[in-house]
């Protein structure tokens, strides 16, 4: 079975994390009328979210597989400001949006903090001529330190964004170096003064483990710098392979080998810094995050997304959910600005609608990345039994110290925590076990 992949150590080319369900790559263009018939149909009785997706940045990470440009200027940045903002007109006309209130809203990237607190704003006031916020349990707003002024983070505090989500990725100047960062740690420590200065609420740092160049000393110090600046929460992902990032072209394409740390090095690691962080007052919220305070810190972006809400994605190739159904956007830039501002429609590439069962196992993965599920949530929402659905697969991963079984709960060990996604194929549909993800 899948539990193969747990025992993987190697750091091969290819998606780890999952997101979602059925996998990206059976999204359809064919399928788009799925799309567009859900969006005319009437608002379903779910939470609403928006994500915005701006695609800029300074430099390109090495690792990275979003859609992202570095080589736009001012006037580039304005027309797809232009663009975005005419999305959200669209959008808002739309059947399915029925007068809901958003109850979070994501500015991902990309590198939203790459736009000034003068284009910040102007982005702000054309989207609230068609979509307001003011009702959001939550704004998040993504950052790269070296794009942040004290002014900048005062716009963003005045246009409602309620938390920042700080990308420092690790301490160390080589290793950002290396690995293609376009800010330094001067940069991390000069932004963190504005952000305390500044009295955001909830903070964010994410960190990468298993970047280039790291080694077990240098990520022991990552940890207590973050520990030293106290952030709300702390974000750990463990470095993957996708095809389309810069390592990995070079690995396939020039039989380039890249160090990249070994999975069970990687998970080591992790589990080293739930150790540092639980010792410090921190509670596990996810297999990736910890929180400092569980009281003051939610995270309403993930648990209504996990949970089967909506999501109006805005942007180039950003990914959504309406009604039930999966979509994409336009993925090339002349593609997304075309269809908005030359051809009025809205800039959808591909989707999916997928089963109730298809459904069911979407919530069922992703929630199980909290660390835990409840039974009786899928009983009573989908009809389901999930501990007999998929009994071979619960014991067994039971039978390996993974995770758990009392009644209705299933949680997961440390050991299951530290290796979630590999854990998810497991319970897809057959036909979607062995083809590609993304």
């Amino acid at each position: 079975m899948t539990t193969d992949v747990t025992k993987t150590t190697k750091t091969e080319v290819g998606s780890y994390f999952i997101a979602n369900y059925p996998p990206f790559s059976q999204w359809r263009p064919e399928l788009l009328p799925e799309v567009e018939r859900a969006l005319a149909s009437p608002p379903a009785d779910v939470p609403l979210g928006l994500y915005l997706h701006i695609p800029f940045c300074r430099k390109r990470c090495k690792f990275c597989y979003f859609r992202v440009y570095t080589d736009k200027n001012a006037h580039d940045v304005e027309t797809y400001v232009q663009a975005l903002a005419r999305e959200l007109e669209l959008v808002s006309q739309q059947p399915a949006m029925g007068g809901r209130p958003f109850r979070f809203v994501y500015f991902g990237g990309g590198t939203p903090s790459f736009l000034s607190a003068k284009q910040l704003t102007a982005l702000v006031d054309r989207l609230r001529q068609h979509v307001r916020w003011d009702q959001a349990e939550e704004v998040t707003f993504e950052c790269e330190p070296g794009t942040l002024s004290e002014p900048k983070l005062r716009t963003l505090k005045e246009l409602g964004v309620t938390r920042l989500s700080l990308g420092v990725e690790n301490f160390s100047d080589a290793v950002l170096e290396e690995n293609g960062r376009a800010h330094l740690s001067a940069e991390i420590y000069r932004a963190w003064q504005w952000i305390v200065d500044t009295r955001f609420a909830n903070v964010n740092i994410d960190l990468i483990a298993g970047m280039v160049g790291e080694t077990w000393d240098n990520w022991k110090d990552n940890i207590r710098r973050t520990i030293d600046l106290a952030p709300d929460s702390v974000t750990i992902y463990q470095m993957e392979l996708p095809y389309n990032t810069v390592y990995s072209k070079d690995i396939l394409g020039r039989q380039v080998e890249i160090p990249i740390a070994d999975w069970p090095t990687k998970r080591a690691w992790v589990s080293y810094a739930f150790d540092e962080l639980l010792a410090r007052g921190y509670h596990i919220s996810s297999a990736y995050t910890l929180v400092k305070d569980p009281h003051k810190v939610n995270f309403s972006y993930r648990d209504h997304l996990w949970q089967g809400s909506d999501l109006l994605a805005t942007g180039v190739a950003s990914f959504g959910h309406i009604s039930g159904v999966h979509y994409q956007n336009q993925t090339e830039w002349a593609d997304y600005l075309g269809d908005l501002l030359v051809h009025h429609r809205l800039p959808l590439k591909r989707a999916l609608r997928p089963t109730p069962h298809q459904l069911l196992i979407r919530e069922m993965i992703l929630q199980l990345k909290r660390g835990w599920l409840d039974a009786g949530y899928f009983r009573r929402k989908f009809g389901v039994e999930i501990l007999d659905q998929w009994r071979p697969q619960w014991q067994e991963y039971a039978e390996e110290g993974l995770l758990t079984l009392a009644g209705d709960r299933i949680e997961l060990t440390r050991p299951g925590l530290l290796v979630v996604d590999a854990l998810l194929p497991a319970f897809f549909e057959p036909e979607y076990q062995k083809v590609r993800y993304t």
